[in-house]
């Protein structure tokens, strides 16, 4: 793409799955192009997984581009070092041009003669076209009211979270109840831990339906390539992800049954130190069963249309146990009368982009501005990035379809 030999054709930003899918695809055109690492391969799923952490896609579709799964349990789960480790590997095997331990401090350039500047902790890099792939769940987002709570309460959030052993004795209330948060609290109450779970409106899939890993008939059924815009339209806003058990299916009232406390939405510290609670417990229990229901909708409507020989639905346990609920409704949270000695916030994330200093690539919020990963300037391009394109942007499943479309649109600059 260019003679001049101090510039490359293209930087990727960060060497998890998306970072090393994109520059697997730069080597396959032949492009020079390196991978700027802030510390080693995979370092979010190092840094930022709780221990027990496993990746919700079964082992046969948690590959990377290129490779498939010839192993033994197709249908179990990856670890988050199993994982890191797989990363490596590939890495490895293709002879991918990672450069660790590379801090990126400042993304600038770009004017008029295209070329943009990257400013690293080991020295200036140049190129033609950056990928920025450090992704945009990395920075942990709380409450505002979080800084009102009682200094001796101790508070984690779900990216420093590894095992119950690093916390304080005592109950520990976690807040959320999307991915992170409702298996925290299943890894907390396994440990014989006193755990509130303050919940959010979250939708739910079961683990295993007609026969088949769930996330086998979403791929199969088209359910993840419905594209963002549809999702926007239907819900108003990008709703956060079902929540997805590893090993089984996992409900609000399945976990109220194993003896977690379920509280509404956290709605703010009152004057004495207490939490204030909403009262919305049953409907978000009534939202994600009605989620659960209309994925499996979904999937029956699939199997009917496509003529599939699937095996009619088995009770989950999940959907049929009893619910148990705090009676009355907990609507004032005495923290230290609870007991309570740890906060988990499990309340999202962001993405860290403040190192990157071109007009228009981010929104008022420092998040990113592009279409299907496509930003406004040329030669600027976000991989990775979650619901980017359809349900499926943002987990590995999407990295074999994008990777490729946007290195495509790098070699059409050429």
């Amino acid at each position: 793409m260019t003679d001049d030999a101090n510039i490359l054709d293209a930087v990727v930003v960060g060497a998890g799955w998306a970072g090393l899918g994109v520059s697997y695809s730069l080597a396959r055109q032949g492009l020079r192009h390196a991978v700027l690492e802030r510390g080693r391969i995979g370092e979010t799923w190092r840094t930022q997984r709780w221990d027990s952490f496993r990746m919700n896609t079964p082992n046969v579709q948690t590959v990377m581009p290129g490779d498939f799964y010839d192993g033994s349990d197709p249908f179990g789960a990856l670890t988050r070092d199993q994982f890191v480790a797989l990363l490596e590997d590939f890495a490895r095997r293709n002879e991918l041009p990672v450069e660790p331990d590379t801090v990126v401090t400042e993304l600038s350039g770009g004017n008029g003669n295209g070329v943009y500047r990257l400013t690293t902790s080991r020295g200036t890099v140049l190129a033609r076209n950056v990928v920025i792939a450090s992704g945009d769940l990395n920075r942990p987002v709380r409450p505002v009211f979080a800084a009102a709570l009682p200094p001796g309460l101790r508070q984690f959030d779900a990216s420093d979270y590894r095992s119950t052993a690093d916390l304080p004795a005592g109950a520990v209330l976690v807040v959320g109840s999307g991915q992170s948060g409702v298996q925290i609290a299943e890894d907390l109450a396994e440990a014989g831990r006193t755990v509130f779970l303050a919940t959010s409106r979250v939708g739910r899939l079961s683990r295993r339906y007609r026969g088949r890993d769930i996330m086998i008939w979403l791929v199969e059924s088209g359910f993840l390539d419905v594209r963002r815009d549809e999702i926007i339209r239907l819900a108003g806003r990008i709703p956060p992800r079902g929540l997805l058990g590893v090993e089984h299916t996992i409900s609000l009232q399945a976990l109220g049954a194993r003896g977690i406390v379920l509280l509404g939405r956290l709605a703010g510290v009152e004057g004495d130190g207490r939490l204030s609670s909403a009262e919305d417990l049953e409907e978000h229990i009534r939202f994600a069963d009605e989620a659960s229901a209309n994925v499996k909708r979904y999937i029956d409507e699939y199997i009917s249309r496509s003529g599939i020989d699937a095996p009619v639905s088995e009770p989950d346990p999940a959907d049929t146990v009893t619910a148990h609920r705090p009676d009355p409704a907990i609507v004032s949270l005495d923290l230290a009368g609870s007991g309570i000695t740890t906060v988990v916030w499990c309340t999202g994330f962001k993405g860290d982009f403040s190192w990157v200093r071109l007009s228009g690539l981010l929104d008022p919020e420092g998040q990113p501005v592009h279409e299907d990963g496509v930003a406004a300037l040329p030669g600027i391009y976000f991989a990775g990035l979650d619901f980017a394109s359809t349900r499926k942007s943002g987990t590995i499943l999407a990295v074999t379809e994008e990777a490729p479309r946007l290195v495509e649109h790098i070699v059409r600059r050429s």
